[in-house]
């Protein structure tokens, strides 16, 4: 016998829940590519695409994922040779450093840990020592995935301007994006990427590059851009097959569409309030766990965690341990401890992770929080009273 029989959840940081309307948009035969309703519609997702990232910059749709747009931004505004600068918090940081090495950039890391965010002081000193400005951008992660701290991307910005220095502000929002509050002209990032899996509720294969004049302009400069990553074309079409670079993604674009009404329905800044509120009924669940086991939240502080993702650790083997019995249990998938492996735990079995970004709501979140306790009974781990009636508070206080 078992519980798990019914519609799966996946809790996982990525890809998201689909929507019901975004699968049904993308339930559909294959569109011309030429001329009509697709081309019509994508030139609609521009602007809405900018509401979501907070801009009046352009934007630019890849065939690609999160890995992709890293290579995206750097490939339009940083050349080989020259320098960038990446604060870390996490296992994303280093991913983009790492693709910054393979286009023949120079890297200079400074990693802040997976428990900690980005000291803006710690940048501005390696700014200020870059005295004949070799650093052409600093690459900041929003929300790392792996670790779920969240940097404060408005702090470096200010840093950049005390110390003025003409570097870049990149910002990975691919797990923030839709999910935490985020302005990209307000905060001053010249550059932002996301991905279409995680806040914006769209399977994985479109990555997003937003990019203002100060990029554009160095787009400008750089001695050559690969036909496919040149965003020039992309943001300022003159023919619909140039927004992708050749044949459309048509049923991602179509399910885009339903879930840019969705985003646009429901409200920028009530999808902001709705992830905070769950996250708080999560961290409130975990502190009361906590209080009687091995279970705590990976970020100390709450100022610092993602609204959209939290890692927790509780110990070798236990968090594979869980995953797997809420899985074959109770029909929920929970996230493995990416990136969070240490010495005496080298697979990192002892971390896990919740996914509660984009199409969750507060009894998904009650679900999950109930299909995790009974996890804990059955496999005997510790752990304190309490933990749904903390979580019941916060959502019935509103």
């Amino acid at each position: 016998m078992t519980l798990a029989q019914g519609r799966p959840y996946l809790a996982i940081p990525g890809p998201s829940v689909m929507p019901d309307a975004v699968l049904r948009a993308m339930h559909t035969p294959a569109p011309n590519i030429y001329e009509g309703a697709l081309p019509e519609m994508v030139a609609g997702l521009m602007p809405d695409l900018r509401r979501v990232a907070r801009t009046q910059g352009d934007v630019a749709i890849y065939i690609a994922n999160g890995h992709g747009v890293w290579e995206a931004a750097l490939a339009n505004t940083v050349p080989e040779g020259a320098t960038v600068l990446i604060p870390a918090t996490g296992r994303f940081g280093h991913g983009w450093g790492e693709m910054a090495t393979g286009l023949g950039i120079e890297t200079q890391v400074l990693d802040f840990g997976r428990q900690t965010p980005i000291d803006a002081q710690a940048v501005a000193a390696a700014l200020r020592a870059d005295t004949g400005q070799k650093i052409k951008a600093v690459l900041a992660v929003h929300v790392d995935t792996s670790s779920s701290v969240r940097n404060d991307i408005a702090a470096l910005r200010r840093v950049l301007d005390e110390v003025g220095h003409p570097a870049l502000l990149m910002a990975d929002c691919i797990a923030s994006l839709a999910c935490d509050v985020f302005e990209m002209d307000r905060w001053g990032a010249d550059v932002t990427i996301t991905g279409s899996q995680k806040g914006l509720m769209t399977p994985p294969g479109l990555g997003f590059v937003f990019f203002n004049a100060r990029a554009a302009a160095a787009r400008a400069a750089m001695p050559r851009v690969s036909r496919y990553w040149d965003w020039s074309p992309r943001a300022n079409p003159e023919e619909f097959y140039q927004y992708s670079c050749g044949t459309a993604a048509t049923h991602h674009l179509l399910g885009l569409r339903a879930a840019l009404d969705m985003i646009h329905a429901e409200g920028i800044e009530s999808i902001w309030d709705r992830h905070a509120k769950l996250a708080r009924a999560i961290w409130a669940a975990v502190d009361a766990w906590g209080q009687g086991g091995p279970l705590r939240l990976n970020v100390a502080d709450p100022t610092h965690r993602s609204h959209a993702v939290t890692a927790l650790r509780i110990g070798a083997p236990f968090g594979a341990q869980l995953r797997r019995w809420t899985e074959v249990n109770t029909g929920v998938t929970l996230g493995i401890g990416l990136g969070m492996s240490e010495p005496e735990d080298p697979k990192g079995t002892g971390f896990f992770r919740f996914g509660h970004m984009g199409h969750v709501n507060a009894h998904m979140i009650m679900g999950l929080l109930g299909s995790v306790e009974a996890g804990l009974s059955a496999l005997d781990v510790p752990y304190g009273p309490g933990a749904l009636s903390a979580a019941a508070e916060v959502i019935a206080a509103g």
